[in-house]
């Protein structure tokens, strides 16, 4: 029997399959920016599904919009902010470790940071979402960017098969200030120098040289090391975000860009527990 979630009910209700159609296309990135911002699935899931909720109750509140996919994001924020923007219990100790980071940023510099970034919102559009002047969203953004690339360095490994790319994602991971213990090619490459010298975080490619799986890669990784934050650049993010299994906050859609490396790479070293970040 094929399982249905909580957000497949909901957009079964939804009143127009024009609306159902517009929400539907744009919720995979909805999804994962709450997971993100909340710094875990569960959670995210959680006040996604409350967004549709409120959306079914109240369609206008989409329709209005110029554009629905800053539409819906902004109804996601209202819900959240409504809520005292709270995050939930953490899922492990690196989940632990985000909610006591968060803490220290400035408020509401992560969200416009993950908004710009990540989802490619414009300012004009992150101060819609955010109900926020355009000038401010920039602020925050840039704000955010300084916070959190001087909170910490670390040792990323490098899962890439293009050879081309792997050269420009380590230049920009290592002018960050980190150190790249080495880069992969094939999930077996992935997995041995994972071994040899352990990565504080790892940032992969879904399809590998030899047509083995980054996803595999770092699972057996992750085997070894629970607790290592990942990373994956992936042409179709949708793939990953199922919601039939544990997903990864940290996305970056190919071709990417040098500021969504450097947020994507900030943030994740950020949320990992300075605990497991080598001197």
């Amino acid at each position: 029997m094929q399982k249905t979630f909580p957000w497949e009910k909901t957009m079964t209700a939804t009143p127009t399959m024009d609306l159902a159609d517009s929400v539907a296309r744009h919720l995979p990135y909805l999804r994962r920016y709450a997971r993100a911002l909340t710094g875990s699935q569960s959670s995210g899931d959680r006040y996604a599904v409350a967004t549709l909720e409120t959306v079914l109750t109240d369609p206008s509140v989409l329709r209005k919009a110029h554009d629905p996919k800053v539409g819906l994001f902004h109804v996601f924020h209202s819900v959240w902010s409504s809520s005292g923007a709270p995050v939930e219990e953490p899922e492990d100790r690196v989940s632990a470790a985000a909610q006591a980071h968060m803490a220290h940023l400035t408020p509401n510099t992560r969200e416009a940071l993950l908004l710009h970034a990540i989802e490619g919102f414009s300012h004009a559009q992150i101060g819609s979402i955010m109900q926020v002047e355009e000038a401010e969203a920039g602020q925050l953004v840039d704000l955010a960017i300084r916070e959190m690339e001087s909170s910490v360095a670390g040792r990323v490994l490098v899962i890439e098969d293009e050879a081309i790319i792997a050269m420009d994602i380590s230049a920009i991971v290592e002018s960050m200030g980190h150190q790249v213990t080495g880069v992969a090619r094939t999930r077996a490459e992935a997995v041995a120098m994972a071994s040899a010298d352990r990565p504080d975080l790892i940032l992969a490619d879904i399809q590998l040289a030899d047509n083995s799986s980054g996803i595999d890669a770092v699972n057996d990784i992750l085997a070894q090391f629970d607790d290592l934050p990942v990373i994956f650049i992936t042409a179709f993010p949708e793939r990953l975000l199922t919601g039939d299994r544990p997903e990864p906050a940290f996305m970056i859609n190919k071709p990417y860009t040098e500021e969504q490396v450097r947020s994507a790479v900030s943030q994740a070293m950020f949320f990992a527990s300075t605990e497991t970040l080598h001197a």
